[in-house]
């Protein structure tokens, strides 16, 4: 069976269709910093507003609406991640969900204590770690990666474990160079030194599946707008944590969870069109393999394979492209062989010029592209690259084209 096209799919997505100033199609490479929607996630909203605009536990429809869609949006995150509806708490982005947990964990820690993080993740799975240790008065070690691929070094992890470590944070897949980690075998080591597992999954949710009980998470995060939905941030938990731990919030408050760990009106719109995007993402499995009448989880999964199918090709037709490109470093796995271990996401940089002003030129030309750090800033610090710009990141996901692939190799081509 040949790698599926997932080439239609472009229609179910209306923002594809803007042009640039040459009237050719912009090419949107940006899809690490926020993807775009289908059609049905931007209905799914605005149907809410029209019809269910409502606050919670009121005694009329549009509120009772509106209880019945969070307890939607929780069987669909689940659905998402394979955990149980009750171990998902919703927020305004993934960052202030880890603030928020990390500090309930701060009350449990004392000093001594060890809190592990790694170079490879973004901030928001340090800064927050990194903040309860010192209000606790923990010790913070770090895990190292290897510069030359920009992969995890786990024996740096093996030799920062020890049993006074209470918690390692550690992302699933790098939002800058698109390496991805090996979850189980991190988790293992990690529970092995009895402690938690905190993964950051914002940039492999766009690109895999998730199943946190097959990784053995302890707590994981993801963003519905990295995966074709709104802006909103969602958490799972282990049932244990939810229960023990202590959130911080306004009185009265629901000793009920997940509702306890959830903070002042939540986004409802924003969990209508979550609830969509995963319903695309059911879609896409029916479309591209699933078997008639399966659960929307297992039509999720199958869904994620072709897109991991589909995507896989287009990291290797890009990879394959950059080596006959002279002047332009990549920072990240280059082999076209090794694309099972990283995603669709390129860090790079053409000659001396300045990230910023590749990616001007290229925005000039209809290609969306980010600079800078991306907020992954131990990472770049790690390859010296802060103090001159960072790096250029490409990033494709399912609705790119080999097209727009060759494209963007042709513009990097020019500037090179």
């Amino acid at each position: 069976m040949g790698v599926p096209d997932l080439s239609p799919l472009r229609d179910r997505f209306p923002s594809l269709a803007r042009t640039g100033p040459d009237g050719r199609p912009c090419v949107f490479a940006d899809a690490p910093g926020g993807s775009q929607v289908p059609d049905t996630v931007i209905t799914a909203m605005r149907d809410y507003l029209l019809h269910s605009n409502a606050n919670t536990h009121g005694a009329f429809s549009a509120s009772e609406q509106t209880d019945a869609l969070i307890a939607a949006a929780r069987r669909a995150a689940s659905d998402l991640l394979g955990s149980d509806p009750d171990e998902i708490v919703f927020g305004p982005n993934a960052t202030t969900l880890l603030f928020s947990i990390s500090r309930s964990l701060a009350r449990t820690l004392r000093p001594g204590d060890e809190i592990i993080v790694t170079r490879l993740d973004h901030d928001a799975n340090i800064r927050p770690w990194l903040m309860a240790a010192d209000d606790a008065g923990a010790t913070v070690r770090w895990v190292d990666v290897r510069p030359g691929d920009v992969t995890l070094d786990l024996n740096s992890l093996e030799s920062a474990l020890s049993d006074r470590t209470r918690l390692v944070a550690c992302t699933l897949a790098s939002n800058a160079v698109g390496t991805i980690t090996p979850a189980l075998e991190i988790a293992r080591r990690v529970h092995r030194a009895g402690a938690l597992i905190a993964f950051d999954g914002v940039h492999l949710a766009q690109h895999r599946s998730i199943d946190v009980r097959a990784i053995e998470a302890d707590i994981l995060v993801c963003s519905p707008y990295k995966f074709f939905g709104p802006h909103m941030g969602l958490l799972f938990a282990r049932r244990e944590l939810l229960t023990e731990w202590t959130p911080y919030k306004v009185r009265p408050a629901s000793d009920d969870v997940p509702d306890r760990w959830e903070t002042g009106t939540l986004n409802h719109e924003g969990l209508a069109g979550t609830i969509a995007s995963i319903d695309y993402l059911a879609d896409v499995g029916r479309a591209f393999g699933a078997a008639g009448g399966e659960p929307r989880r297992a039509s999720v999964r199958s869904g994620f394979r072709a897109i991991r199918e589909y995507e896989s090709e287009l990291a290797e037709r890009f990879l394959e492209g950059l080596e006959q490109l002279h002047g332009v470093s990549l920072y990240g796995i280059a082999d076209a062989a090794r694309v099972g271990e990283r995603t669709p996401t390129f860090a790079l940089r053409i000659g001396d010029q300045h990230p910023i002003e590749t990616s001007k030129i290229l925005g000039d030309r209809g290609i969306f592209t980010w600079d800078g750090h991306y907020y992954a800033v131990e990472l770049f610090d790690r390859l010296g690259l802060n103090d001159t710009g960072g790096a250029l990141r490409i990033g494709f996901c399912h609705y790119s084209t080999p097209e727009e692939v060759d494209r963007v190799l042709s513009e990097l081509a020019s500037l090179a």
